[in-house]
């Protein structure tokens, strides 16, 4: 019997700080080679073609995890016309079977996980890459619902001094000022202008940007980079700029995402590469943050990020009797 869980059930049994506990654990699982994750597929729905005309793109993302002793796949991808419609950017399910006989035990929502375990994705590579401090400035492009769960995940493991914001909509982020006001122990400024909010330990990309906006200028000495956007947010020099470069999948960085074209030209290789997260995690590799390098991270994110959390999620399911069962074998 597969149990079934909707969005409302996902938001009662799992929290933030369970998520960002959640991906640590499944970092250290890549690095100590515990964890199985092919790179994710694409179906292209029209985002990058002219056919079908739906401006969309859905991705395939199977893993085995083995601290939860659980395989499974999320199917989600993104809308770009369902904003203006009223309706959510992301779409996503999970569906995880049991290893050992091939059962489906469980379907769920996939779209708040993938929202809190992209922010939390961030903060567990800030944890590794800034060691025993308990403060960081922020700079975020992007107010939107990434932007938010950017910020409430930093929120967990540092406080926040200052956390500069830019969107291309000034109400945008206005709004995400007010609502993030008790995540933030510091000051939320809300830049006028786009390098203004370049300024930080960390700085955020999270747009749906195509231009390369963020200019290698921006990427001061001491800073680490996150483009987690899923198209072009930076600048090929500006990425290149970087001393290191720290990814959480080496072959899938390589062919989408911020890397991808400079990867196609040659001008990036998997020798390009200093670290994964999963190394960090491991204690297999050490790289640390100084006011003289510039860090590129890369978590593009993974499919063994979403079973780990819908694993917790389904195990605490069983144990509360919440959602409902469906026998699909009958």
């Amino acid at each position: 019997m597969a149990r079934l869980l909707s969005q409302s059930d996902v938001e009662k049994l799992v929290t933030m700080k369970d998520i960002v506990e959640i991906l640590d654990k499944t970092y250290r699982g890549m690095g100590e080679g515990t964890v199985v994750n092919p790179a994710k597929g694409t179906l292209d729905l029209g985002e990058s073609g002219p056919y079908p005309p739906y401006h969309a793109d859905i991705n395939s993302m199977p893993a085995y995890v083995g601290w939860v002793d659980t395989a499974g796949i999320k199917w989600a991808g993104g809308w770009m016309d369902n904003p203006a419609q009223g309706l959510p950017y992301v779409s996503a399910i999970i569906v995880l079977v049991n290893p050992r006989n091939g059962i489906f035990t469980g379907v769920m929502d996939g779209t708040l996980i993938t929202n809190l375990r992209t922010g939390a994705q961030t903060a567990v590579a800030l944890k590794y890459l800034y060691p025993g401090r308990k403060s960081l400035s922020v700079g975020l492009f992007g107010a939107g619902v990434q932007g938010r769960t950017q910020t409430r995940a930093i929120a967990e493991l540092f406080a926040i001094d200052e956390l500069k914001v830019y969107d291309t909509f000034p109400e945008a982020a206005r709004k995400f000022a007010a609502d993030m006001e008790s995540a933030v122990s510091g000051k939320i400024t809300i830049c006028s202008e786009p390098q203004q909010a370049a300024e930080g330990d960390a700085v955020i990309t999270v747009t749906h940007a195509k231009d390369g906006f963020f200019k290698k200028e921006w990427f001061a000495p001491g800073t680490v980079l996150f483009p987690m956007g899923s198209y072009k947010e930076c600048q090929d020099e500006a990425l290149l700029s970087a001393d290191s470069i720290v990814v959480d999948h080496v072959a899938q960085c390589l062919h989408r995402g911020a890397l991808k074209d400079l990867a196609e030209a040659g001008r990036i290789t998997e020798s390009s590469i200093s670290a994964t997260l999963g190394e960090l995690a491991a204690g297999k590799k050490r790289i640390t943050s100084s006011p003289s390098s510039r860090i590129l991270c890369i978590p593009i994110g993974t499919g063994a990020m979403d079973v780990a959390a819908a694993a917790v999620v389904l195990q605490r399911a069983e144990e509360r009797n919440i959602g409902r069962t469906f026998d699909f074998a009958v």
